[in-house]
């Protein structure tokens, strides 16, 4: 039999925990592969409303993957500058076939160098700014450029998560865990793009992340010289 393919989802504080486990929960479920969960420190880490995950391997102990994820969230601007971080992202995105996120954990993976000249998702709130970087923005909920595979803002992290088992596994595998999860989004509101969504709700999230928006261009900024 051969080896397990190796998945490591790279975690940091203050991280979006739907990021994580929406994908998580398709990946976990892919024939024949390894998931490894790890942090910085390893441990135990918080998530942005207060979620705590324990027994997260700690990364430089993890000697290589074949896939990495890497969920955004808040605490996405901080892991960024994390220089320690920063270098076993690059470490183990080096030696990656694929390297995936969902929503601002593409922002780490351009910041790591590993989007140059690549088309790439995140949230719609901050999709701009990975031309910072130099990747090249994409609005589509999974964008696949390459080895690289990232996508929209939170929810979409499902979608990534099925497309990566196909990639892996086949279609019918994917189709398996869709169903085995009943993934059959039927949402009561269509509100979940800004094309859809009405002006007034639209208006009211961008203010809500306007705080979020300015600080990562601002440590984006610093990191790049462009300030």
């Amino acid at each position: 039999m051969a080896q397990p393919f190796r998945i490591v989802f790279i975690l940091y504080p203050r991280l979006t925990q739907l990021d994580f486990t929406g994908p998580y929960e398709v990946l976990a479920r892919i024939p024949n592969t390894e998931v490894i969960i790890a942090s910085k420190d390893g441990g135990v880490l918080k998530t942005e409303l207060g979620l705590t995950f324990t027994d997260l391997a700690k990364l430089s102990d993890v000697d290589g993957a074949d896939l990495v994820m890497i969920p955004g969230g808040p605490g996405q601007t901080e892991a960024m500058q994390d220089q320690a971080f920063m270098a076993e992202v690059k470490r183990l995105g080096a030696g990656a076939k694929y390297v995936t996120s969902v929503c601002t954990g593409s922002l780490i993976l351009a910041a790591a160098g590993l989007l140059n000249g690549k088309r790439a998702g995140s949230h719609w709130a901050y999709r701009e700014l990975l031309s910072m970087f130099g990747a090249i923005p994409d609005d589509a909920r999974v964008v696949r450029d390459g080895n690289a595979i990232t996508g929209g803002g939170v929810t979409a992290g499902i979608d990534i998560g099925l497309t990566i088992a196909a990639e892996l596994a086949g279609e019918d595998v994917a189709k398996m865990i869709q169903l085995a999860i009943e993934y059959a989004p039927a949402p009561p509101f269509n509100s979940g793009r800004p094309e859809t969504a009405e002006e007034k709700t639209v208006a009211a999230v961008k203010n809500l992340f306007a705080g979020f928006a300015a600080q990562r261009r601002e440590a984006i900024e610093k990191m790049t010289g462009t300030a």
